[in-house]
């Protein structure tokens, strides 16, 4: 029975391959969710060894942070951009799982992250939440902590209103648009803490800076960021 099992498994596979989200290419046995040749050959930054890197310097004047990191340069209508779009748009949750594995490894090698106590995923609002089914920042987080021997923490950083896009706005706008969104729920849980606060993609740095000056109010909290891409 179990070798017939086997058999209608790989026929099901033959007629619906299941495909890498980053290239299209077909899975073959032993790849799960990202195909081999993507998961060593996608744009990495190592930025990992790279303590004044670009991400870091986004915040630079403007919040105190530990330590800054993106797994990937994210290109358009590259391997990354795809990859993201299955993420967020696809229900395909467990990419980022995957790609929180992969940056928790690179994040080993680095003693900065090594005192990491929580890691806070940038909220959705809950209209937000409820329409995608899930929140991104929340499944890479999950998969650093995996590596990280850290704790997520959900739901105390809160996203109190629902923004508008921030694709398109200039720096200024899109700092503005985060003005006065986020919110802390537990302050004391994160008190003399060092926090990871996450995110998908970070561009200009606006919702993380906005994130992190409400994190930053706590007493004695450390703040580092990581996210799974950083995109000129």
């Amino acid at each position: 029975m179990k070798l017939f099992g086997g058999y209608l498994a790989d026929f099901v596979a033959l007629l619906f391959p299941d495909l890498c989200p980053a290239c299209n290419a077909s899975l073959v046995a032993g790849e799960k969710v990202i195909c081999s040749d993507c998961r060593y050959n996608l744009p990495f930054t190592n930025f990992h060894t790279q303590q004044n890197n670009i991400v870091a310097q986004q915040f630079y004047g403007k919040i105190n942070v530990e330590a800054a990191y993106a797994l990937y340069f994210f290109n358009k209508g590259g391997k990354v951009q795809n990859l993201m779009h299955h993420f967020k748009y696809s229900g395909m949750k467990q990419i980022g799982n995957v790609l929180g594995n992969i940056a928790g490894s690179q994040l080993k090698q680095n003693t900065f992250f090594d005192t990491v106590d929580y890691i806070i995923p940038v909220p959705l609002h809950k209209k937000r939440l409820k329409e995608r089914g899930y929140n991104q920042s929340a499944c890479f987080a999950d998969g650093l902590a995996e590596k990280l021997n850290a704790v997520v923490e959900i739901d105390n950083l809160i996203r109190t209103v629902a923004t508008t896009t921030q694709t398109h706005k200039s720096r200024f706008a899109r700092f503005e648009n985060m003005q006065q969104v986020f919110a802390i729920d537990k302050p004391e849980r994160l008190e003399g803490k060092h926090v990871l606060l996450v995110d998908d993609i970070v561009t200009t740095g606006s919702t993380l800076e906005a994130c992190g000056i409400e994190l930053l109010k706590v007493p004695g909290l450390r703040l580092s960021i990581a996210t799974i891409a950083y995109a000129e």
